[in-house]
């Protein structure tokens, strides 16, 4: 019997994989199953392809989930991560392998040994970030220590903003991925080492006086730490570091505003009480009345930058609130696909550059790689190629029987990193490496 992929989720980010993976069905003679919330979603992503099918699904009926499932050679989930959990505890269940693109969180280590006495493969992380900075880093530190370098430092950086050429309005950004991902962003603050100190930052100040860094062939862009880097210490088997950090990039300006944003509370997830048809003015009053913020608003406004932000995406508007949407975070967010969102020929870019200082025979450097892609339009963005691209080829890997670990796993062993990189580089997704001798 041939081998069958099962698809689950057919949102932004899944549009390249598919397509991958449905030329790759051609070639080895796979079958694919696409299976998404909306049927109608999942069959224009299929669009009539050979080797395959696309449906409609309840992800949470555990009946309908478990049939796919029971049915697959191998497992794709393109969900969000509240509902990975979900399908992963099938895959254990029925011994079907599984890989995502999102972080391994607590539930899924909570599976790790179930995962290891069944004896497939989970896994995870395979996308962009997290995933193809794992796989490069990995082989750039590997390399180093090779040659018999010490890593001291390192830092990674990846965004998705946009190209300049499509870059239209004073945020200078546009929405390419998971809007709730960008709206909730470094709500857990962030942890990471500098000069060998671990330094937390608090949401309240993660945003505000944003370092910058130089990026070959793109120039100055500023930066916010992610999450907890330290938990990738130990991951990458650098436990000598003085500094370790990973990181968000952004447009300079784009954290002016964003800063504002998030002092004035406006991505709060508490339920409020508005008016019936309240509009988005009415919405701004009384928050700032509610919350006694009115002159921290004005203080904003006095940056011109900022009020061209907040002029942009309507914060005077009488345009109506949808009843639906009952939170602040949940108003700003409908703002802002609107007013973030890509044109049909605009071309998203995503920036990714590791920095890593080193000592080797007494004498000190720093490596900089660093990766430039640009989308081709709104649907076959850069953001939807380097998420997809490398979980279809950790798939296509497998499949072919080129990874053959089992377990819990990050790309961060050789078996897995280096077969996808090779991929990646026959589709263009190549580093650039720069190396200096530093004091």
């Amino acid at each position: 019997m041939n081998p069958e992929i099962l698809v689950i989720g057919a949102g932004k980010s899944a549009t390249v994989l598919i397509q991958y993976l449905q030329t790759k069905a051609v070639e080895n003679n796979w079958y694919i199953v696409l299976a998404d919330g909306n049927a109608a979603v999942a069959n224009s992503k299929w669009n009539n392809a050979p080797n395959g099918h696309a449906l409609g699904i309840d992800i949470e009926n555990k009946e309908n989930r478990a049939a796919l499932i029971v049915k697959a050679t191998v497992v794709v989930s393109m969900l969000p991560p509240s509902l990975h959990f979900l399908v992963a505890q099938d895959c254990v269940h029925y011994g079907k392998p599984l890989f995502t693109a999102s972080y391994v969180d607590d539930n899924m280590k909570s599976m790790a040994a179930a995962i290891e006495q069944k004896q497939i493969l989970v896994l995870c992380e395979m996308g962009l970030d997290p995933g193809i900075d794992h796989m490069s880093a990995m082989e750039l530190i590997h390399s180093i220590q090779d040659k018999g370098g010490k890593i001291t430092g390192f830092k990674s950086h990846c965004g998705g903003i946009i190209a300049p050429e499509s870059d239209n309005n004073p945020w200078h950004y546009k929405i390419s991925w998971n809007a709730n991902n960008i709206i909730l962003a470094g709500k857990s603050g962030a942890l990471y080492l500098e000069q060998g100190q671990e330094k937390t930052l608090s949401y309240d100040n993660l945003f505000e006086n944003a370092p910058s860094v130089e990026v070959p062939a793109i120039g100055q862009l500023s930066y916010y730490p992610n999450r907890n880097s330290l938990s990738y210490i130990n991951t990458y088997s650098l436990n000598k570091v003085q500094n370790f950090i990973r990181t968000t990039l952004r447009h300079p300006h784009f954290f002016l505003g964003w800063n504002a944003i998030v002092q004035l509370g406006l991505t709060d997830e508490s339920v409020i009480d508005l008016k019936e048809n309240a509009s988005i003015k009415d919405w701004i009053q009384n928050h700032l009345q509610t919350h006694s913020l009115e002159n921290k608003y004005a203080a904003f406004l006095s940056n011109d930058i900022i009020k061209n932000q907040f002029e942009y995406i309507g914060f005077n508007s009488e345009t109506p609130i949808p009843a639906t949407f009952k939170t602040s975070a949940a108003i700003l967010q409908w703002i802002l696909e609107n007013k973030w969102k890509l044109a049909p020929t605009d071309k998203d870019m995503v920036v990714m550059m590791h920095e890593i200082e080193y000592e080797l025979d007494a004498k000190k450097y720093l490596v900089q790689s660093s990766m430039v892609q640009k989308g081709k339009n709104a649907t076959e963005t850069a953001m939807a190629r380097t998420v997809g691209l490398p979980l279809a080829m950790g798939v296509c890997a497998y499949l072919k029987g080129e990874i053959k670990i089992t377990g819990l796993h990050i790309p961060i062993h050789p078996s897995i990193y280096k077969p996808i990189l090779k991929s990646l580089e026959e589709q263009g997704i190549v580093f650039e490496e720069i190396t200096k001798e530093i004091e």
